[in-house]
């Protein structure tokens, strides 16, 4: 499989870990394991007796049974634990597709989405967003985009970049097309839980539609990226089967301490991202004020969910902007063409605590280059 290499992640590779200011993060506030042991009686001493040997290739059956816990019609046995969402991807593009399939794919999207297909052979078939229209996705013109060789739909809600959230009729509608032609529906999830508005929040696809698979991670709602778990959730069976395959090539087995941790976590999810809900919603209001304050320098389209948003720069382009923005400022933006997405917008973060001196560095920058 050929691979070009990751845009995105190599930026950040370039910046992340040096810019005193990271206000395009896509994960919620993490905490430490002694914070994250104390939600629950008696895990820290567990935790310490805890083994460190091989675990179960699907998943520790504790962890499993959590997460099977989040769906109504997936039972342990439909999910596959990975290492992050990345796995996952990775697992069931090349579980599923051949050469010659197409695959249609909200753009922009995160690479993976995309290039795992494109690599392994298959057409990737765009179903473009568009700011204009406050990002909200074309059902029609994914209509006009199914053929007889499409293989599988690669959706993302909440959406990553962008912020917008499908509403249940959008939602469903994408179901029925897929179901019409028996096509696979690969749903990221990763920022489920994030709604600002609980009655937004979608049931997951691997519920209900027997073809959907639905993947999750710690990184993102529960802001626990450095456990590096995901999941896959799906009513197919035979494809998980056929991942699980895969992954004895991949990672065989998931990190025990990570597993343990997670299963705590996913005990006490309403908690852990009730807080990050809440840092989303004071940020927002900052970041509201920001951008009224700046509609002279970029358009902002208001995320309805999850931890991310992508405005437009009204002048320039978005990857000087961006790299003039770090160097001068040690503030960290996205630029849009990590995503292959033009070079107009760029992505911010803003479900972290330290957003606040970040975005008044930013907007320190900004006056004094006016």
């Amino acid at each position: 499989m050929d691979l070009p290499p990751f845009r995105l992640e190599r930026y950040l590779a370039e910046y992340e870990f040096r810019a005193p200011h990271l206000l395009c993060t896509s994960d919620c506030q993490s905490i430490s394991v002694g914070d994250l042991l104390a939600h629950e009686e008696g895990a820290g001493e567990r935790f310490m007796n805890h083994g460190l040997g091989y675990t179960e290739s699907r998943g520790a059956p504790d962890l499993r049974e959590e997460i099977a816990g989040l769906y109504d019609a997936v039972p342990t046995s439909g999910i596959l634990v990975s290492a992050g969402a990345e796995e996952a991807i990775f697992l069931f593009m090349n579980a599923l597709l051949e050469p010659g399939d197409e695959v249609i794919v909200q753009m922009p999207a995160y690479q993976s989405l995309h290039e795992i297909a494109r690599g392994a052979g298959c057409r990737v078939v765009p179903w473009p967003l568009a700011d204009a229209t406050g990002w909200r996705p074309d059902i029609e013109r994914l209509k006009e985009r199914v053929t007889d060789r499409t293989r599988a739909i690669v959706i993302n809600t909440p959406h990553n970049p962008t912020g917008c959230h499908m509403t249940r009729e959008e939602y469903l509608a994408v179901r029925d097309i897929a179901a019409e032609r028996d096509i696979h529906i690969f749903s990221d999830e990763v920022y489920r839980f994030l709604e600002y508005d609980p009655a937004g929040r979608l049931p997951p696809m691997a519920d209900i539609y027997e073809k959907g698979v639905s993947v999750g991670v710690m990184s993102k709602a529960f802001g626990l990226a450095g456990l590096r778990i995901g999941w896959t959730a799906a009513q197919d069976t035979a494809l998980l089967d056929r991942m699980a395959a895969l992954k004895d090539y991949t990672t065989i087995c998931c990190s025990a301490p990570s597993e343990f941790l997670s299963a705590v976590a996913l005990r006490h999810r309403e908690e852990i991202v009730g807080k990050n809900l809440a840092i989303i919603g004071d940020n927002l209001a900052l970041l509201d004020r920001f951008f009224a304050g700046h509609a002279d320098l970029f358009s902002w389209v208001r995320p309805t969910a999850g931890a991310i948003a992508f405005p437009r720069l009204l002048s320039g382009g978005a990857e000087g902007f961006c790299r003039t923005v770090v160097e001068e400022s040690g503030v960290l933006l996205l630029p849009s063409s990590v995503y292959d997405f033009g070079d107009s917008h760029f992505r911010i973060g803003f479900a972290r605590s330290d957003m606040g001196p970040a975005l008044a560095a930013f907007s320190a920058y900004l006056e004094q280059i006016r």
